[in-house]
């Protein structure tokens, strides 16, 4: 049994491993011909659909998780960006990564993806315009960040390697982490007790699932190989994709980084409506 488990982790993380260096090679190389300075323009913009969706793009090309956004969002800020294109950048930035996405699209299927792709993206501009629309900017503080900088790279190779690298040095770790939990579940994890527990089109499942993912750190390359697992051994979509939403959405210490820049009315907002976005996403699985 120990020997199989050992198998099929060697047999996802070399999977994994493959897809995450091609994909971040790839994309750190591209990078230098993203125009970072007019789509600030657009985050800018008066066109707030124009600016929603520009802050949407911005959170795409910038692969960061839940914690490292935070710098992001207060440089937005104190650039006096409109505070309702900060929220949506700040609740999709970490959702969407395109080097994450693309493995979920091997592991979980071209058309999850998609539909995981386009809920994120809507609830993320509907939630950044409603905080917006009921005032909560005032529960912003005034922080003063220093040691942040905005770099635009241009076409080199040796830059993208070196972004490559980097990124493995702060993303990997998660998704080896990620890839073991799995081989773990997978060969010692009966499939019946998850398929009888889990399995069943329970609705009540799907809440108590993104109750569970919000204050567990674990990054969106960690949940990708264990929610395949899982989806393997049985488990409903709903509950899997509602779990996947809100540990990427929000975690402890992101909650924590969030209270030095936001007052106690906003960050406990901003915790609720990652729980209804995820939550919501989950009952739209489970429908589908």
């Amino acid at each position: 049994m120990w020997l199989e488990t050992f198998k099929s982790f060697l047999s996802i993380a070399l999977e994994l491993t493959i897809l995450f260096i091609v994909i971040s090679f790839l994309i750190s190389l591209l990078q230098g011909f993203i125009p970072y300075e007019k789509i600030e323009k657009k985050l800018a913009g008066r066109n707030k659909l124009i600016a929603a969706f520009a802050a949407i793009i911005f959170a795409f090309i910038t692969p960061f998780c839940s914690c490292s956004t935070i710098p992001v969002v207060v440089n937005m800020l104190k650039k006096k960006m409109p505070f309702g294109i900060v929220m949506i950048f700040l609740f999709s930035s970490p959702v969407l990564d395109p080097t994450i996405l693309t493995i979920m699209g091997v592991a979980l299927g071209w058309k999850v993806t998609a539909i995981y792709t386009v809920l994120t993206t809507i609830f993320s501009i509907i939630i950044g315009f409603t905080l917006e629309k009921l005032g909560f900017e005032r529960s912003v503080k005034n922080v003063v960040m220093t040691g942040y900088e905005e770099q635009q790279q241009k076409f080199n190779l040796k830059l993208a390697l070196k972004e490559t690298l980097d990124l493995m040095k702060s993303v990997y770790p998660y998704l080896i982490i990620g890839a073991a939990i799995g081989a773990v579940i997978h060969g010692l994890v009966p499939t019946e007790w998850i398929a009888s527990v889990f399995g069943r089109e329970h609705w009540w499942l799907i809440p108590i699932a993104a109750i569970i993912g919000i204050p567990l750190y674990i990054r969106l390359s960690s949940m990708i190989p264990i929610s395949q697992i899982l989806i393997a051994k049985g488990m409903a979509l709903g509950p899997v994709m509602a779990m996947i939403i809100s540990s990427a959405g929000a975690s402890l210490p992101e909650v924590i980084l969030l209270k030095s820049i936001f007052r106690k009315e906003l960050v406990i907002t901003f915790v609720a409506s990652v729980f209804v976005m995820s939550t919501i996403s989950g009952f739209i699985f489970y429908l589908i």
